[in-house]
């Protein structure tokens, strides 16, 4: 789409015109992955890598074979872009369980309201969200003037992600099986481990007023804990094991109640109780309750007793930059202007119907150790939050530096100090410029980062090298951060090209072992010790996900003009490393602002 052209006004109005997501050529892809990784490898693992690299490239190698065909499959028609089978690979392909390994969260920014009044407001807020949505009037997200994809925004209401024994499908609207908008009229609301179908749409497809919404919930409030365990517990399970387990659900009957949870427009989850402290929230809301909760669905909304609330993800269709406007659109106006804005109207109490699963004492059992798994990998979890209420995005440019490579370089040096060593480090860039753009892999480890953090600590480096070593670290980032933002980086490109071999090598005549996929530079450039990303919004108080391996630390950060908060998760055996990680945090977040000061 050029500059000159008209940005249309409807949501989906700019896809077709926008520019493709780049395939970079192979070439450039290997001298960027050697980049990459090369900081993190000793000179015999650089050898070893090279090695294998130059046999997956040469002219007649496997590599050239894998990429013309991906380059095929970007040219064929009805692709809109060469990671089109990617992402669900990448999403739907992990068969770990999604429920805290996948799945993220937001704690929204502090209410008066009370409990009842926080979700039918929420609820009031998605429902404009979604009547506006399916008329094409959510005006579409632009950066620097130009439109960004909004395709995600059809996984909103009425997805959810099926287990399946090899791979998940997605259940949603927008689709050749379910064509156009979703037309259903409700939402399932947890509470106390009883799930509810409340209809939230009249006959006509006009929302209920707050005041009904309201009422509604409180009648659902009145019920008495259910006796039965909770199907919900099931989503917790690797997915392979909740696909047989929800085959098992199918054969007693239960494809009406199934049908009302994943056909629902989302979850709202009331919880008993009133978290502790704001992290015991952000914990609630990655894992919480599992009875309470169906992971699959892409949108759930959960409401504690005093009105703290927080929206939980399914993360294969939705990324963080769109729940992020979805939410500013919910939290940035009053419910009773949005309420009026969708055109709700009185109609009486909302009808309420409760979802009953048909269990036989197999299943009970199955869902019984699904619960009592969950809580354990749960417990397994340590979890911190770090927060700065006295420097945000405006300090770091008044410090002439970008604020996210201000960040980063702080995670890279308190990592330092924490563990005593410069690990592989995950940011996620966004990359919804391009047709259905999603992310960017980016691996923020680079040469300046280690002379920088080498100088830091090196007693004979004085304040001027250490700024310089700083400055020139920032600069790398914001580099290869554009690099990623332009789709000029190697990680996904190179993965694909291995699951190309994988779904079509023998098709393709490439049957022989990539060694490359085995080598220490591959391995060692994505296994995590940092995994980072960032969610700007004022509307949003914490942001947070689960850690990728086992010395992985999670950082979540929302990172404000006045303000930054991080979420930490890491698996419990390393919780010493973590903690000591977010103390070496605040202590290099005050020494850069001194020595850039």
């Amino acid at each position: 789409m050029n500059a000159s052209e008209e940005i249309s006004s409807r949501t989906f109005g700019n896809e077709a015109g926008l520019p493709r997501v780049p395939l970079p050529t192979l070439d450039a892809t290997c001298e960027r992955f050697m980049e990459w990784c090369g900081p993190l490898l000793t000179t015999d693992e650089r050898a070893r890598t090279e090695s294998a690299l130059a046999a997956f490239v040469r002219p007649d190698g496997p590599g050239r074979r894998l990429h013309a065909a991906l380059e095929r499959y970007d040219a064929a028609e009805g692709v809109h872009s060469w990671l089109d089978t990617f992402w669900p690979y990448r999403y739907l392909g992990r068969r770990d369980r999604i429920a805290l390994n996948a799945n993220f969260f937001f704690l929204f920014k502090e209410s008066p309201e009370g409990q009842v009044e926080r979700a039918a407001g929420l609820i009031a807020g998605a429902l404009d969200y979604k009547l506006r949505l399916d008329e094409e009037r959510i005006p579409p997200a632009q950066q620097r003037g130009r439109p960004l994809s909004m395709a995600q925004n059809r996984f909103l209401f009425s997805t959810t992600r099926i287990p399946g024994a090899e791979q998940d499908t997605v259940r949603a609207p927008y689709t050749d099986a379910w064509p156009g908008p979703s037309r259903a009229r409700h939402i399932v609301v947890f509470f106390r481990g009883n799930m509810i179908r409340m209809d939230v749409l009249g006959p006509d497809g006009r929302p209920h007023t707050l005041d009904e919404l309201r009422a509604g919930l409180g009648t659902i409030m009145k019920a008495e804990a259910a006796t039965e365990p909770s199907t919900g517990h099931l989503t917790t399970k690797a997915r392979a094991e909740w696909a047989a387990s929800r085959d098992a659900l199918l054969a007693l009957g239960n494809g009406k109640a199934l049908d009302d949870v994943e056909t629902a427009l989302f979850c709202v989850c009331l919880e008993d109780f009133t978290p502790a402290d704001t992290l015991e929230a952000c914990d609630h809301l990655l894992h919480g309750d599992s009875g309470n909760r169906w992971f699959d669905k892409a949108v759930s909304f959960v409401v504690f007793g005093d009105g703290t609330a927080g929206i939980n993800v399914e993360h294969c269709g939705l990324d963080g930059t769109t729940i992020l406007s979805f939410v500013d659109a919910l939290l940035g106006t009053r419910p009773e202007e949005l309420s009026r804005r969708s055109g709700a109207a009185p109609q009486g109490l909302p009808a309420i119907e409760s979802i009953e699963f048909v269990l036989d004492d197999a299943l009970r059992e199955d869902i019984r150790d699904a619960a009592a798994s969950f809580a354990g990998y749960a417990a397994a979890t340590a979890t911190t939050t770090v927060s700065f209420d006295d420097f945000g995005a405006d300090e770091a440019k008044r410090l002439k530096t970008s604020p996210d490579a201000f960040v980063q370089m702080a995670y890279q040096l308190a990592h330092k100090r924490a563990k005593g060593l410069t690990g592989t480090t995950y940011e996620s860039i966004a990359t919804r410029q391009y047709r259905h753009g999603r992310t960017e892999a980016m691996r923020v480890v680079t040469p300046e980062v280690l002379r920088f953090v080498e100088a830091m600590d090196d007693p004979a480096a004085g304040p001027e090298a250490r700024r310089n070593a700083f400055r020139a670290a920032a600069e790398a980032h914001v580099r290869r951060a554009k690099e990623c933002q332009a789709g000029q980086a190697p990680e996904q490109h190179l993965w694909e090209l291995q699951l190309i071999q994988k779904r079509r090598g023998a098709e393709l005549g490439v049957t022989e072992p990539l060694t490359l996929f085995d080598t220490p530079g591959w391995l060692k450039m994505r296994d995590d010790y940092l995994s980072t990303s960032s969610a700007p919004s004022v509307n949003i108080r914490y942001f947070g996900f689960g850690s990728t391996s086992e010395q992985c630390i999670g950082v979540a950060y929302v990172l404000l003009p006045d303000r930054f908060n991080a979420y930490l998760s890491t698996p419990r055996p390393v919780a010493e490393a973590m903690h000591a990680f977010a103390d070496r945090l605040r202590e290099a977040v005050r020494e850069l602002r001194d020595l850039l000061a």
